[in-house]
């Protein structure tokens, strides 16, 4: 973020907010598309930000979307419903039988139980309406099934013919950084999805993978993505071409393009510890790995006034009333005031969406997004939460 375009914004908009560059957010996708093979695809997890819908639509193939309340955002967003792949743990019936009785076109279903198998089954045969589905297979929590219940389903399927099972979703954890595991477990996939298609002539032709790819947040990170990326693009060309694979992404798509600014508010020191308090705080932030605010993100400092090179450590503290509320911690500055301004950068994902924002009824930040012609857009003014918090 340069000068000029930093002083337009807090010139204009109340801190604390995000800050979305659509321009940097392009550039990621395509950096991404570059050095992985032509054949993949792309799926963008909706719950990593969802204030960047429209602006990727037509650079992704899919959106992932985990709850109903998701899918709402993307009908107001005017998502083409055929892109959605409709997954989640919990699928309640009265929400799927609305996009039956409304001839609602998703993409594709997943399916994560029995239950699930069973409740989709029973509205289908109902409304007779032809769906396609990917069967999630479980890493070991609470996500997915066994192998034993997806055999189970294929052994059922003669009881549904409006389901169509077109191949498997996977995905275990994030922040992965060991591109052994990370191919270990697409073998495992893959040697799962040909044995389904042997032994029931299944016609799979289809896995969507969760990498979980490293986000690098901390200035003291070492992680070559580059050659990670390059290792494992080696592992997905070797799949056979008529299996399509599709990367579900939401971290890695979106973190680079986000800032969050907020204002140094007050400046105190106590027993000999400097502390700077912000006019944001840990219900606004969230960097995954954070450790107690022990580790440093990329933070920019934009100052006023500059008096001197007076360096300092300072501890950067919310304005909740909570012990937890530090953002950084031993953050050495220079000259570091009240009406200073920080900027920490990489938070286009995750921190929009998951932050404890109803903690002590403050408001929620703006959001500003500029657009890919350089255009500045208010997308969420600054937002009372209070109401939340009162009872009715």
């Amino acid at each position: 973020m340069i000068e000029k375009e930093f002083n337009y914004l807090v010139t204009n908009y109340q801190t604390p907010f995000y800050f979305f560059d659509m321009v940097s957010l392009k550039d990621r996708i395509e950096y991404l598309r570059h050095r992985l093979p032509n054949k993949v695809k792309l799926c963008y997890a909706i719950k990593a930000n969802s204030f960047i819908l429209k602006d990727i639509e037509d650079l992704i193939d899919r959106y992932e979307v985990c709850s109903f309340g998701e899918y709402h955002i993307c009908d107001s967003s005017k998502i083409n419903k055929e892109k959605i792949v409709l997954s989640g743990v919990y699928k309640e019936e009265k929400d799927l039988r609305y996009l039956f009785q409304n001839n609602v076109s998703i993409g594709i279903y997943t399916i994560e139980s029995w239950g699930q198998y069973n409740l989709l089954k029973n509205l289908t045969n109902e409304f007779k309406k032809n769906i396609k589905v990917l069967l999630r297979l479980t890493s070991g929590n609470q996500f997915g099934m066994d192998k034993s219940i997806i055999h189970n389903i294929f052994k059922d399927l003669k009881n549904s013919s409006y389901i169509k099972i077109i191949g498997l979703q996977f995905f275990s954890t994030t922040q992965k950084r060991s591109i052994k595991r990370l191919n270990k477990e697409l073998e495992e996939v893959l040697s799962f999805f040909n044995e389904l298609n042997e032994e029931y002539n299944a016609n799979l032709e289809e896995i969507e993978f969760g990498p979980g790819l490293s986000a690098t947040y901390f200035i003291d990170e070492e992680y070559d993505e580059e050659e990670y990326l390059q290792e494992f693009s080696k592992f997905l060309e070797s799949i056979p071409s008529s299996i399509n694979i599709t990367l579900e992404l939401g971290r890695s798509i979106a973190y680079t393009c986000g800032s969050y600014i907020t204002k140094v508010v007050d400046t105190k020191t106590n027993k000999k510890e400097n502390y700077a308090i912000v006019d944001g705080g840990i219900h606004h932030l969230v960097y995954y790995g954070s450790s107690l605010a022990m580790r440093i993100p990329e933070i920019i400092l934009f100052q006023n006034k500059k008096e001197s090179n007076n360096v300092e450590n300072w501890n950067i503290c919310g304005s909740l009333c909570t012990i937890n509320d530090i953002l950084v911690k031993e953050l050495p500055l220079s000259d570091l005031k009240t009406n200073d301004y920080l900027i920490f950068k990489k938070v286009g994902a995750y921190s929009v969406t998951e932050g404890i924002s109803l903690f002590l009824s403050h408001d929620l930040p703006g959001i500003i997004k500029k657009d890919l012609n350089g255009n500045y857009h208010l997308i969420r003014d600054n937002e009372a939460t209070y109401p939340f918090n009162t009872p009715n």
